[in-house]
Formats: structure tokens, sequence, C-alpha cells
């Protein structure tokens, strides 16, 4: 029998595969296909549901990208990952607190797509910011959530730089893991600042440009040519990183009420 800890494991290892088939595709496309990747998320996703067995893809993506999501908001509500509550340790935990909520955000994306016929031809992110700016406090939100994708991207490029996160991956990783990761936070790190610019202007500067996600704010580097081109590859290098977390992250295990887990500290 299965304990809820192995289901844990599996559901996040299933979050790290969904992130590395979206992340390869994104950076495939903007290489290969500039019509494609500026329309977005949703160019993204026409391409899965194009695929052979697109449409199985589609719901594989939607439960992993909101299994990765509840991961990471577990990392910032509980921190499983023992982050700590000083100034560096809530600073991570915003910054996993952004990351879950765009994964959410992609996951919803997704789940529009499986379930329309028409293709999901709406916005998922640019919905939801309309529907918080028409609430009390709205823009404020909006804007908030911007600077948390601020601390994730900061957060991102540390992380690159460093390499602190081979500290989570088992030795048995292949070598390159190191240089498959560095790139590839270096490159999250410019899309979640384009990401955050985006909610924070929408928030505060009540701007009318939309709110972007993922592919959206790689579309709009098109334009910029070496940055562009190096974004897009760092994002390929994201995806088979991630891949290789699908097999070599070291997931905290549930404690022993089944509920809150506890990081696994010993490598495996």
């Amino acid at each position: 029998m299965v304990d809820k800890s192995e289901k844990f494991r599996w559901l996040v290892r299933l979050g790290y595969l969904s992130r590395a088939v979206l992340y390869t595709l994104v950076g495939l496309i903007a290489l290969t296909s500039i019509g494609s990747i500026q329309q977005g998320t949703n160019g993204v996703f026409r391409t899965v549901e194009e695929l052979p067995g697109g449409m199985v893809i589609l719901w594989l993506l939607v439960i992993g990208l909101a299994g990765y999501g509840l991961f990471r908001l577990a990392s910032t509500v509980f921190d499983i990952e023992h982050q700590g509550s000083d100034g560096k340790g809530i600073a991570h935990r915003i910054g996993h607190a952004g990351s879950a909520i765009g994964h959410f955000a992609l996951a919803y994306s997704a789940y529009k797509f499986a379930t329309s016929e028409s293709g999901g031809s709406g916005d998922g992110a640019q919905e939801a910011a309309s529907g918080l700016l028409s609430m009390p406090l709205g823009g404020i939100l909006l804007g908030a959530l911007g600077l948390a994708f601020f601390a994730a991207a900061f957060s991102q490029a540390r992380k690159g730089i460093s390499g602190s996160f081979m500290h989570r991956i088992s030795t048995r990783a292949p070598s390159a893991t190191r240089w498959l990761g560095g790139a590839g936070y270096l490159a999250r790190a410019v899309v979640f600042t384009v990401i955050g610019w985006s909610l924070v202007r929408s928030g505060w500067f009540s701007s009318g440009g939309e709110v972007k996600t993922l592919g959206n704010a790689v579309a709009s580097l098109a334009d910029d040519g070496l940055w562009f081109t190096l974004t897009a590859i760092g994002l390929l290098m994201f995806g088979l990183f991630s891949v290789v977390l699908a097999r070599y992250r070291i997931v905290p295990d549930m404690d022993a009420s089944g509920s809150i887990p506890a990081f696994r500290a010993k490598l495996g």
C-alpha cells in the first residue's frame, strides 16, 4: 500500500516532469517558431494539443503543474525545506509563493485547453487579473504579487550563479546537472522579472498592458535579439534540468500525521 508520503513524492516528481515538458516546449517553440511563441502560453498549449496523444499530455500537465504548485505552496506555508523565518528565509518563501501562483495559473490554462472544444481561446491569467482588479484593494494585491515575482527572480538568479540548488539533488545526478540548472535558473530570472513587472504595472500604475504568464513573457522579448535567443536556450536547458529533477530531486517526506511534510536531509 502506498502511504501519503509516497503519494506526495510521486505528485512532486510528476510536477517536475510536467515542468520539463512545458519549458522544453517553450524553448523549442521560441527558437523554431516565432509565430507560435508570440501567441504566448496559448501557443504553447495549442502546440501540445496538436501532438499525438496531445490531450493526454495536456491532462498530465494540468495534474503535474497543479501538483508542483501545491509543493511550492507547502514550501511557503509549512517551510518544508527549512528556509527559516529570518529575512533571507522569508524572501525564499515569498519566492516560492510566487512560483506556486504562477504554476497554478499555468495549470489552469492547460485545464482550459483540455476541456474546451474551441481550443482554450481565453487568457486565464488576464481573466484572473481582471477579476482581482475588480475587488477592493485588488490593485494593491496584484502589485504585491508582482513583488513576489521579483523576489522569485532574484532567488532564481542567485541559484543560477551560486549553484546552491545542487544541495537538494542526489549525488547520483548527471555531471551536467550544475550547468543545465545554472543556465535555466538565469533564464527563469529574466522571465520572472518580465512577469513581475507586468503585474506591478497593471496593479499599481493602472496600465492597460496584459498580465503575462510564461509564454507571453518570452514572447515579449522577441524583438530583443540576443536576449531572446539566450533566454529561449536557457529555458530549453531548464526543461532538460527538470527531467533530471524528476528523478534525482530530494523530495520532503510527509510527517507521521501524514499532513505536514518534513525535509528529508539524507541524500539518496
